[in-house]
């Protein structure tokens, strides 16, 4: 199982480098080292949105596919690893995108984030040993203290949007992101996370919590993509959210998503 996991991840790398290679907006972020997350293409597709939120940006893999995908749609994205961040900006320059250098959680103020070998699995959550123990090179390198504001404080940045997509990627912290952001979700009609099924971060939220929290808030699961499997037992995936067109919230459903 480990051998697949590999090829697969090999395979992946390969078909993200023929696609930046055969897409001219995508050299310079490739010169850098910056490959757009490809395997969400189908998704960002078929999601009629008017504002993207990227959480957890890294170098802006995600930005970068969404910005090939909806070239007029707006990007603000969050990313608070100061090297990673500036990576993006290089990767990303040009209008409609915006980044801050801060993290995301339920309070505002500063925490430590736990640096991984790999820096998209740096957590402010202590790495764990089942991370580890899976997932190649993400053993924890050191530490560094950055900001934490809430998303909500950010109202200035979305308020004028009723549709806006909410991807989250931040390493088992997804759930204290959503209760930083309980305003924001009203003018969300899509909320794309990655959720594990077991606990990868110390403490960390599971998919259940996390879906539990957005039912609350008038979300369904509508797909789940990109799945990691380990011994035929599913790791962690990323799922899609939509709001429920029962929701008393000025955003509705769309009915123009992947099957």
């Amino acid at each position: 199982m480990k051998i697949n996991r590999i090829n697969g991840a090999l395979s992946l790398k390969l078909r993200k480098a023929l696609f930046s290679l055969s897409h001219l907006r995508c050299w310079n972020a490739l010169f850098l080292g910056v490959a757009p997350a490809i395997e969400h293409r189908p998704v960002l597709a078929r999601l009629d949105c008017d504002l993207i939120l990227d959480v957890g940006a890294n170098r802006g893999q995600f930005s970068l596919i969404s910005r090939m995908v909806k070239p007029t749609i707006p990007i603000v994205a969050f990313e608070p690893i100061q090297t990673e961040a500036e990576v993006f900006r290089k990767a990303l320059f040009g209008k409609n995108v915006q980044l801050h250098c801060v993290a995301l959680g339920e309070h505002a103020g500063e925490a430590e984030i736990h640096l991984s070998r790999k820096a998209d699995s740096s957590s402010l959550l202590p790495i764990g040993e089942a991370q580890s123990k899976l997932f190649t090179a993400t053993d924890e390198i050191g530490t560094l203290k950055v900001p934490v504001k809430r998303l909500d404080d950010f109202k200035s940045e979305w308020q004028e949007y009723s549709r806006i997509l909410l991807k989250i990627d931040v390493q088992g912290f997804e759930l204290s992101v959503l209760k930083g952001s309980s305003e924001t979700l009203k003018n969300c009609v899509y909320v794309f996370v990655e959720c594990s099924e077991i606990e990868l971060y110390v403490g960390q939220a599971l998919y259940r919590d996390v879906a539990d929290f957005l039912n609350q808030q008038g979300f369904r699961l509508h797909s789940r993509f990109t799945e990691k499997v380990v011994h035929g037992k599913l790791i962690e995936a990323d799922y899609l959210f939509v709001r429920s067109s029962s929701s008393k919230t000025s955003a509705t459903e769309s009915t123009n998503l992947p099957a």
